[in-house]
């Protein structure tokens, strides 16, 4: 009795531990059509080209629909194959070419953002900020009416003298109402050209007179200004990405280009030609 229950436990130990021996790679073939295999990484593949809103679709229910569609896919391109027109084999060739020039451009540009080359792009960047002309930076609230009478009102309710937030929480229909008005920190350039010049003409404290823009009337209270200092990194690093990203593909491009023999012989075509697709059918 011992004996044979300590076997069975044993078996079912060894079971257990020689499972992840049996674990499938992508290589694991998933379905055959003909002599083409269909692998466990073709699917996973195209799960990862799905679009975004099958992202929460569980695995369960996918698994057996892709390899459904692929393996119909596979279906239809040994069949048809090498019947595709002369218009469609052009168009595979340019996704094809459109595919890996992509694939490649990612590999350089995730390549080039590691953390020295974010650091020495925000110093880079913090100098020149330092060295040029200085910024000032406004912060101030607003209240925003669109009828006449609304806005005689907000003029009579602040000059009775109550508080400028509690005004803007009564009549004001941007969204900043809720927090008095308070549209926070924000330089030239990032408001309407009328509402920036009215605040510029304001000293902290001061309250504007209604200014009309295409959203309304605005009485505009400039509560601080100041010198804009350096951003801190988190604050521009996206930025800062996006510009190691640029110029790291267009580097690796233009070295390609000088170091291949290209030659554009298109000059002298006539440009109308881009529109004639009836040549495709030649």
């Amino acid at each position: 009795m011992f004996k044979n229950t300590s076997f069975a436990a044993a078996t079912a130990i060894f079971v257990a531990f020689a499972a992840p021996a049996m674990a499938q790679d992508a290589a694991t073939v998933v379905a055959r059509v003909g002599d083409t295999e269909i692998t466990l990484g073709n699917a996973i593949a195209m799960r990862q080209q799905l679009p975004e809103q099958f992202a929460q679709v569980p695995d369960a229910t996918l698994f057996p629909l892709l390899i459904e569609q692929l393996i119909e896919q596979e279906l239809l391109t040994q069949t048809y194959a090498d019947q595709l027109s002369r218009a469609e084999t052009l168009m595979l060739e340019n996704e094809r070419r459109n595919f890996i020039a992509n694939a490649a451009l990612m590999q350089v540009a995730n390549a080039a953002v590691t953390p020295e080359n974010l650091q020495t792009a925000y110093a880079a960047f913090a100098e020149a900020f330092d060295q040029g002309e200085p910024v000032t930076e406004y912060r101030a609230s607003h209240i925003l009416v669109r009828e006449e009478d609304r806005r005689d009102a907000v003029v009579a309710a602040l000059a009775e003298g109550r508080p400028f937030a509690e005004v803007a929480q009564e009549f004001s229909i941007d969204g900043s109402a809720a927090q008095g008005g308070d549209l926070g920190w924000f330089s030239a350039g990032m408001m309407i050209p009328a509402f920036q010049a009215a605040v510029e003409a304001l000293q902290p404290g001061q309250i504007s007179d209604p200014v009309q823009t295409q959203f309304g009337w605005h009485v505009i209270n400039l509560m601080e200004t100041r010198v804009a200092s350096v951003p801190p990194l988190e604050e521009v690093s996206q930025e800062l990405t996006n510009q190691l990203q640029r110029d790291a593909t267009r580097a690796a491009v233009d070295t390609l280009r000088a170091d291949a023999r290209v030659e554009n012989l298109s000059g002298d075509l006539d440009p109308a030609l881009l529109s004639q697709f009836d040549l495709l059918d030649e």
